[in-house]
């Protein structure tokens, strides 16, 4: 089984990010955690492009 690097993070980015979207969905006053849990779910699906792009081989 051959999975390419970056794979993992960029699935678990939006695993991640999903996750941080259906918590802004919830009726809350402080979506600061919310917007935190998106914001490093974004960064893991750029890192894992980033190694995908550059590990094309």
């Amino acid at each position: 089984m051959n999975i390419r690097e970056g794979l993992i993070p960029a699935v678990l980015g939006s695993a991640v990010t999903a996750g941080g979207y259906a918590l802004k969905q919830m009726q809350g006053k402080n979506n600061m955690i919310a917007n935190t849990v998106i914001g490093f779910g974004l960064a893991h699906i750029v890192l894992g492009a980033i190694d995908l792009v550059e590990h094309r081989s």
